[in-house]
């Protein structure tokens, strides 16, 4: 069963939402980050996907705090993304609360390095965060969407592959925040291209029929937020993916 992640996107101090990455689109949320976590929670979601996006455009984690508030009043599993770029980095947040840590600039500005920590920390523990700008030109989107590498995405994602990585959350960000679907072709194309891997699909998604569909594809885990924020995706909708102990 498909494992749903709600995403939780924080710039200072609020839950925000953009379109296709664009900062002038943000749209902040009357929502506190422990409160939504708790509901979150409440509602039998396991895991959720803490975005620093202060972070993420700084090159340096600022909301540390925010994993220790989530970790220290529920039992959800962080995965903890936005300006890990340094040793010290990423054993701050494991130390402040997260599961795992999904890192996207430094696999671009440092393979080495992100390589290191794929074993030092598990394959379990560290997700490759691959977002292209879109479907056609794969070309990957770094440093909080605000800059473009060179490298395209099969080619980047196989160079960490051959080196143990286990997971990967890619976006088309051509998709994210406008409710229009995920791209199901361009997952399908990563699945044929990496089967071994495990895919998290993020952005896009408008619904439980969308989430049944990357279900049926095979895809590890979807991560949504807009179609939850606008009130178009409710809670109760996603029992039906959570496994009861």
């Amino acid at each position: 069963m498909i494992q749903v992640i709600p995403s939780i996107a924080i710039r200072k101090g609020k839950v925000v939402k953009m379109r296709k990455g664009d900062p002038s689109s943000e749209k902040a949320y009357d929502e506190n980050p422990l409160d939504l976590a708790k509901r979150f929670f409440d509602h039998g979601i396991e895991v959720v996907h803490l975005v620093d996006l202060d972070g993420a455009e700084k090159g340096s984690p600022k909301n540390f705090h925010v994993i220790e508030a989530i970790a220290g009043h529920t039992d959800l599993k962080i995965d903890f993304t936005g300006g890990i770029c340094t040793d010290g980095d990423i054993a701050k947040a494991y130390e402040a609360g997260a599961s795992y840590i999904t890192a996207s600039s430094i696999a671009i500005t440092a393979p080495e390095l992100f390589s290191s920590w794929i074993v030092s920390y598990g394959r379990e523990k560290i997700t490759l965060g691959a977002d292209v700008t879109d479907i056609k030109s794969k070309r990957v989107a770094f440093r909080g969407w605000q800059k473009i590498s060179e490298l395209t995405l099969f080619d980047h994602v196989n160079h960490f592959y051959e080196r143990g990585l286990k997971y990967v959350k890619t976006t088309d960000i051509s998709r994210d925040g406008v409710l229009e679907g995920p791209a199901f072709s361009f997952y399908q194309e990563m699945l044929e291209q990496f089967p071994d891997l495990q895919i998290l699909a993020s952005g896009g998604v408008r619904g439980v029929d969308d989430i049944k569909r990357l279900n049926d594809m095979g895809i590890f885990a979807v991560i949504f937020g807009k179609a939850y924020y606008e009130g178009i995706l409710q809670l109760k909708d996603l029992e039906q993916f959570l496994v009861k102990a």
